[in-house]
């Protein structure tokens, strides 16, 4: 065997090698459902509101690196970041969904939503965000969901983001993109589904 066939040889022994994982992907499913009426998450549960009168289904959005990195020390014990910043888990009593209606594009680097005054953040639905401990596949996703009753965020939905804080704290990740303007009268929900795998 000559050297060349033999290296040949070891870089499609190693590319078979690598080809047995899969690369870690972070996924965002995403759904907003606009009823007519002011609601309660409890009356949207209960089936007490309307059907929705539209309902948008997406994937994507851009993982920040503040929330990347606040998920990191967490991970590890640490509760304080930057110059010693308190870092906040994402759970009920701290996670809201914030919606604006910047058109920015959406950049690693950035803490908060782009809108200059239309933008909101809203606290999570009763017993969100969602996460069932396990070793199974399902174990891989986490679900956010808040709902803007009437008078919540009434101007065009151009961007969301999910956040640990009603002001300040990390911004966990980012999506711009159109979906529609909301108006006194209207109750939208947002539901988010972050999956690791």
């Amino acid at each position: 065997m000559t050297q060349e066939q033999g290296h040949l040889d070891e870089a499609a022994a190693l590319a078979a090698a690598a080809g047995m994982h899969d690369v870690i992907r972070w996924r965002a499913t995403w759904r907003v459902d606009k009823y007519h009426g002011d609601w309660t998450p409890a009356q949207i549960a209960a089936g007490l509101a309307p059907a929705p009168y539209e309902t948008i289904v997406r994937e994507g959005n851009l993982l920040m690196y503040g929330g990347v990195s606040c998920l990191w020390q967490c991970l590890i014990g640490n509760g304080t970041g930057t110059a010693g910043q308190t870092l906040t888990f994402f759970n009920n009593a701290n996670a809201t969904i914030g919606v604006g209606d910047s058109t920015t594009a959406a950049a690693a680097t950035q803490t908060d939503l782009q809108a200059a005054t239309n933008k909101l953040r809203k606290a999570q639905d009763a017993t969100y965000p969602q996460h069932t401990d396990a070793t199974t596949s399902g174990a891989a996703s986490i679900v956010f969901k808040s709902t803007f009753g009437s008078a919540d965020a009434n101007f065009a939905w151009q961007e969301w983001a999910i956040f640990n804080g009603a002001a300040g704290g990390r911004m966990l990740n980012r999506k711009v993109e159109s979906l529609g303007t909301k108006a006194s009268g209207t109750t939208w929900a947002l539901t988010v589904t972050l999956t690791l795998a």
